[in-house]
């Protein structure tokens, strides 16, 4: 019996994406699937192609915008159009792998516990680059179930979830509902925190799907003005899921004060990182949040690490640094 999935498929400016994108789904084994294209007002040709490849597969709806409404109500209204056993939301400029939909739908159809999984992906960077990623580092099983509360453990004040593998189980999206306006830079890391608050988490091993990165790379010092930004979205979506996500995870005061642990743990990393690339304000103000977040913080060896940093200057820890370099150097064992 082939499973039902309907896939959401976003897309602003991504038209050169969309073919390849579309076939991926269209191409799944095992699968019976309809597909969405939601053109968000796009200024390129998006609109030709996604008519294009509706006219040509009676599985393909394509919607066009009249007006640039965002990627989170884009989101929502795919989510309500949906009515099959699973959903899948699948940025235009992402694919998927083959057997990934057999896979996921599989285990949800032998756990009906589980609400959603996910699976290792690629990353595919410019030039044609590739990257594995293992959200649960290098195992031999080829799928794991786990709980609620392990997932959260797991994921700590993070998104390990590539997006395009992560299939849920549509009757529970409708109940806990759509991705909240509030938080348009930290929406998919509450929404599965919020999803594994009623159940089970999936997980295949294997490559489900290809997530493409655009993005220039940014110089240390550059990233480092934008870390605090995206440590207080973090914060955002943890407030937003223990404010009204679901019980029993929600309600866990361990939970929660593990999650803000890992988040100030984190800013700790972040401050270090900016204090080495010179970004002194910007390590300053990260350090302060991390102890606002979590005041035990101030009790580990990384915030004493980074105490120490602080205290000698930039120009004086480069110099230690350089000085441990060359030491380290000298002593090399000889062969």
């Amino acid at each position: 019996m082939a499973h039902s999935v309907d896939i959401i498929v976003p897309c602003y400016r991504y038209a050169h994406f969309l073919v390849e994108c579309v076939e991926s789904i269209l191409s799944q084994d095992n699968t019976d699937v309809r597909i969405l294209i939601i053109d968000d007002a796009s200024p390129d040709n998006t609109e030709e192609v996604g008519k294009a490849l509706a006219r040509g597969d009676g599985r393909v709806t394509f919607r066009r915008h009249a007006v640039n409404r965002g990627h989170i109500a884009t989101y929502n209204e795919g989510i309500e159009w949906a009515s099959a056993d699973y959903l899948l939301l699948l940025s235009a400029d992402d694919y998927l792998l083959p057997h990934a939909l057999g896979r996921a739908c599989k285990l949800m159809d032998d756990r009906p516990d589980i609400g959603f999984t996910f699976g290792n992906a690629v990353i595919l960077h410019p030039g044609d680059r590739t990257e594995a990623i293992f959200p649960l580092g290098s195992r031999d099983e080829p799928t794991i179930v786990m709980s609620g509360a392990d997932f959260a453990g797991r994921s700590g004040a993070g998104n390990i979830v590539p997006t395009p593998t992560a299939v849920v189980r549509t009757t529970l999206q409708k109940r806990v509902g759509g991705y909240r306006p509030e938080l348009p830079h930290s929406g998919d890391m509450e929404m599965w925190l919020r999803l594994a608050s009623h159940g089970a988490v999936g997980f295949i091993n294997g490559d489900q799907a290809v997530y493409r990165r655009h993005d220039a790379n940014m110089s240390l010092a550059y990233a480092a003005d934008n870390m605090l930004s995206d440590l207080r979205e973090r914060r955002k979506a943890l407030a937003a899921f223990f404010a009204t996500g679901g019980r029993p995870l929600a309600g866990d005061p361990g939970l929660r004060r593990m999650l803000l642990r890992s988040l100030a743990r984190q800013a700790v990393g972040r401050a270090s990182m900016a204090f080495n690339a010179g970004s002194l304000e910007a390590a300053d103000a990260i350090a302060a949040f991390a102890l606002e977040v979590s005041p035990d913080v101030g009790r580990t060896w990384p915030w004493a690490k980074l105490a120490c940093k602080r205290a000698v200057g930039h120009a004086g820890w480069r110099a230690l640094s350089s000085a441990k370099a060359t030491l380290l150097r000298g002593v090399q064992p000889s062969r």
